[in-house]
Formats: C-alpha cells, sequence, structure tokens
C-alpha cells in the first residue's frame, strides 16, 4: 500500500517495515525547493519530520533552493549528516524537530534561525479556455517576505544554512488571554 501522504508513509514505515521499533532518527528530505515560514505549514517534507517528533523519534525536515538546472544535493547531504549527528549526541527537547534550508552553492555556514513571515495578498485573475468559457486562476498579489534579521529567509538569502527548530504546538499562547476575555461566563450557544 502507498499513501501520496510523506507523513501517512512514515507512519505506515514505522508500524510495518520497522516492526513498530521507530527509527533512531527522521530525516525527510532532500525537498527540491526550500520550506521557509509560514510555508512549513503545507510541506509534506516538514510533515514528515513533524510525524517524527510527534512519535518522540529525533527528526530532521531539509530542503535546498529549486532550480531549473540541476541539483546539486551535495551541500544539502553534508549539512543534513552534520546536524544528525549533532542531533543524536544533544537531543533536542521533547517533540522538537528541526527544519534545515540552503541556499543555492556552497553556504557560508549555519544560522539558528526563526520561522519567516510573508504578506500573503491572493488575487484572482479570470481567464479563458480555448473554447472561449471563463475560468478562474487563484495567484499572489503580493508574496513579500517581511523583514528579519534572525528568519530563515534571511539565512539562505544570505547564503547561510537555516535550522529553525519546530514543534507540533501550533497554540498561539500569546493570545490565550485575550480569547478567554472573549468568553462569556455562563454563555448559552443557541
Amino acid at each position: 500500500m502507498r499513501f501520496e501522504d510523506p507523513a501517512a508513509d512514515f507512519v505506515l514505515a514505522v508500524a510495518r517495515v520497522f516492526g513498530g521499533r521507530p527509527p533512531d532518527l527522521v530525516v525527510s528530505g532532500i525537498n527540491k525547493g526550500w520550506n521557509l515560514g509560514d510555508d512549513v505549514t503545507y510541506s509534506g517534507t516538514v510533515s514528515g519530520a513533524f510525524e517524527g517528533a510527534l512519535l518522540g523519534i529525533p527528526a530532521i525536515a531539509i530542503s535546498l533552493r529549486a532550480t531549473s538546472g540541476t541539483y546539486d544535493f551535495g551541500p544539502s547531504a553534508r549539512a543534513a549528516l552534520t546536524l544528525a549527528a549533532a542531533l543524536l549526541q544533544h537531543p533536542l527537547p521533547s517533540r522538537t524537530f528541526l527544519n534545515i534550508n540552503l541556499p543555492h552553492g556552497e553556504p557560508k555556514g549555519f544560522r539558528v534561525t526563526v520561522q519567516a513571515a510573508r504578506n500573503h495578498i491572493t488575487s484572482v485573475g479570470e481567464r479563458r479556455d480555448p473554447k472561449g468559457r471563463p475560468y478562474y486562476w487563484i495567484e499572489e498579489g503580493e508574496d513579500a517576505w517581511q523583514p528579519h534579521d534572525r528568519s530563515d529567509y534571511q539565512a539562505v538569502h544570505d547564503g547561510y544554512v537555516s535550522v529553525t527548530p519546530l514543534h507540533p504546538d501550533l497554540t498561539a499562547h500569546h493570545a490565550l488571554a485575550a480569547v478567554e476575555e472573549l468568553m462569556i461566563e455562563d454563555a448559552v450557544i443557541e
């Protein structure tokens, strides 16, 4: 059985291929194209490492810049090996994994980073098919990265390997008090 979902593939592999005994380390990738900032939310590569973290397995997601030419996986493989060895020697806190992104070419070094944020403003364009019927295409109206000196985007833009620790808890902890203020004691939902 083959799923078209890296996370499902991983769960299946642990359950069946490894006989329920988890591997020592999960390395998801090397992905052809970055998984930076907000993009981690829909990345299959990050999802594979995410699943490892959920199962308590040290995990890495690794991606390199997309290119129209030939991919050189050498720098990415060396970065993955370096970080995998370090991770096995010095485990991260529970349910934490690394999202690693590499620039094109030989990197200048490593930077510990935070997720970048983008200004996502979409537009919808109307087009015509060969028979003249209208259809609509969702386009990116603006897709600029917000400046941040410590972001993953800035690191790869500057030529460094970006190393971002992530975890599955998507709770907006900073907003808990604001949400509590929204709640009306003894409110009845109709």
